[in-house]
């Protein structure tokens, strides 16, 4: 049964937070954008529990094979023990000089955060150059604990939308379930050119890189011409 919340504006009275020498110009539009924020929570929670509601997506009747650190392994063995599973499709293909800075980036912070991620979710990284170049890449990025595979064949990239319609490497996330020995396609995501915003890079909802829910907190914000690089 679920929980009559209270409104926002009852939760943001109740809150009583307060910054040294703030006027109460601040205090008022910072308590209008606590309401928004209330509110913002609320949606993500309603989004995410209409995703955990989705019907049964469709079965994966391909045996898909990979490359990984260890061997050749099939895609139901990318589950291990665990009943779902979470690919993201790395823009690292065989015809670029180096990976795709922006996947970089938000690869290096999901790498310390795998460790968590595994306990509850299988996860696996796939990217369509040799595994030997992916690992070279791992170690001389620094990352420990991100499992890498190579789809040699490129057919898992094709089928769920991690190469464009010219051949080129587009990053995908995608997360497959697997119930009563059946293995299915639960969710992908959806967003990008075709429905980005005036004005705005193409993004998901919410934005998978820790980097953007960072920037957005601060006046300078993400900014229109800045990206991550390999580099600095």
């Amino acid at each position: 049964m679920k929980q009559t919340l209270k409104p926002a504006a009852e939760l943001v009275k109740a809150n009583g937070v307060r910054f040294p020498n703030e006027s109460p110009a601040y205090r008022a539009a910072r308590d209008a954008l606590l309401a928004e924020e209330i509110e913002l929570r609320r949606h993500i929670e309603r989004v995410a529990e209409q995703r955990r509601n989705l019907p049964p997506g469709g079965e994966v009747k391909k045996a898909y094979t990979f490359e990984g650190e260890k061997g050749r392994i099939s895609f139901a063995d990318l589950f291990g023990d665990k009943q779902s599973l979470v690919v993201y499709s790395y823009m690292y293909g065989p015809q670029r000089e180096q990976p795709c800075p922006m996947c970089t980036s938000l690869l290096s912070a999901w790498d310390g955060e795998t460790p968590d991620l595994q306990q509850r979710v299988a996860l696996a990284v796939v990217a369509r150059s040799p595994i030997e170049r992916l690992v070279g890449f791992k170690r001389a990025r620094g990352w420990h604990h991100l499992p890498l595979y190579s789809d040699t064949s490129g057919d898992f990239s094709r089928d769920y939308h991690a190469l464009t319609k010219e051949g080129g490497d587009d990053a995908a996330f995608n997360v497959f379930t697997r119930r009563d020995g059946t293995i299915r396609h639960f969710w992908g995501g959806e967003m990008g050119f075709a429905t980005a915003d005036p004005g705005q890079d193409p993004r998901g909802a919410p934005d998978l890189m820790p980097i953007w829910t960072i920037l957005d907190a601060t006046p300078e914000g993400r900014g229109g011409n800045w990206y991550p690089k390999l580099t600095y």
